[in-house]
């Protein structure tokens, strides 16, 4: 283990034999994904791609027409294709959707539109010599981030994999992003389509919870990671093909600028004091009262996390986004470290 990651772990008061059940199990690390992130409308500078097996770039959309997709940015997709000669081995997929990207329901639900998508993605791999296409519908029959939706959404989102799967071809990679709770997809139906599943393990609660706890703690949200994972266990999902979605950013809805530079600096002018949920096992900040005003994740536990996978047996870890991370890159090269495959 990286010096620093070991020094991460003394300044939490781990004890020697934490630190040693700890260590990443180095034989099984060549089977395991590492899948991060890109997001088109942030990037200063491309991510190291020897810290990662796949890249999700985000986004594309679904055409107004609901025939075709529509890339953001394709300017730094193009740039993005380019760090494929640093790492030949890796894989650059485009992810459409996100959360408000409407458009789903109603090209889902007609077999033409369905179809004419499915050939235009492919359109759009070949285009820019993608590796595949990544589908994040937030959220089949669900509204809630204000885009239209239908009861037929779930057994349309089955056929949409389908016919993906039809245009893609087997050498082609497709993959989902998922609720962390498991709903709206049904996976017994459509996991034959897919190559592995993403879960978006965060964002399941504002401070004064926190949005990503690993365990069950007075501080978690609706939903835990493990339970987030056992919810896809159970859906019908595989563990070779479930990736656990960690945060690389805080979550907070506190207006100090001083919060939300925290991530990139570490830096609290002594405002806000670090405190530690042992059994939630993620790291947050607590204003003069002692309430979470700040949830994030750092090299700790997100160590934690990978360490959960490996004992699961998940086929990997997946993070939003690279840009993220702070200036030393400490969650990417930790997640690295754990779980990505050797070059």
């Amino acid at each position: 283990m990286a010096h620093w990651i070991i020094g991460l772990l003394l300044c939490c008061g781990l004890t020697s034999s934490a630190q040693a059940q700890m260590e990443p199990a180095q034989p099984e690390k060549a089977k395991r994904y590492v899948v991060a992130y890109v997001a088109s409308w942030t990037m200063q500078e491309l991510p190291d791609p020897h810290l990662m097996t796949h890249i999700n770039y985000a986004f594309g959309k679904v055409s107004d027409t609901f025939d075709a997709v529509g890339v953001q940015n394709p300017e730094t997709l193009r740039k993005v294709m380019t760090l494929k000669s640093q790492n030949p081995r890796l894989k650059v997929v485009l992810s459409i959707g996100g959360w408000t990207a409407g458009n789903f329901s109603e090209m889902a639900a007609d077999s033409k539109h369905r179809k004419a998508f499915a050939k235009d993605c492919r359109r759009v791999v070949d285009e820019f010599g993608l590796d595949g296409i990544d589908i994040d519908w937030e959220y089949p029959t669900s509204n809630e981030a204000g885009i239209s939706c239908s009861p037929d959404d779930t057994d349309n989102f089955t056929l949409l994999m389908r016919d993906l799967r039809q245009a893609l071809g087997a050498d082609k990679l497709l993959t989902i992003a998922t609720i962390a709770d498991a709903k709206f997809i049904n996976f017994r139906e459509c996991i034959d389509y897919l190559d592995f599943v993403n879960i978006m393990a965060y964002d399941v609660a504002n401070p004064p919870l926190h949005h990503t706890t690993l365990h069950r703690s007075p501080l978690s949200g609706r939903i835990t990671v493990e339970e987030a994972v056992e919810a896809h266990l159970s859906a019908g999902i595989p563990k070779e093909k479930l990736l656990l979605g960690m945060p690389l950013y805080g979550r907070g809805s506190h207006p100090d600028k001083i919060l939300h530079r925290f991530v990139k600096t570490g830096e609290t002018q002594g405002k806000y004091t670090r405190q530690w949920d042992d059994v939630g096992k993620v790291p947050y900040l607590v204003d003069e009262s002692g309430q979470l005003v700040w949830a994030y994740d750092n090299a700790v536990s997100l160590a934690y996390k990978c360490q959960y996978i490996i004992q699961k047996g998940l086929r990997g870890g997946m993070y939003w986004e690279c840009t993220a991370d702070g200036p030393l890159q400490e969650g990417m090269r930790t997640i690295w470290q754990w779980l990505g495959t050797p070059q």
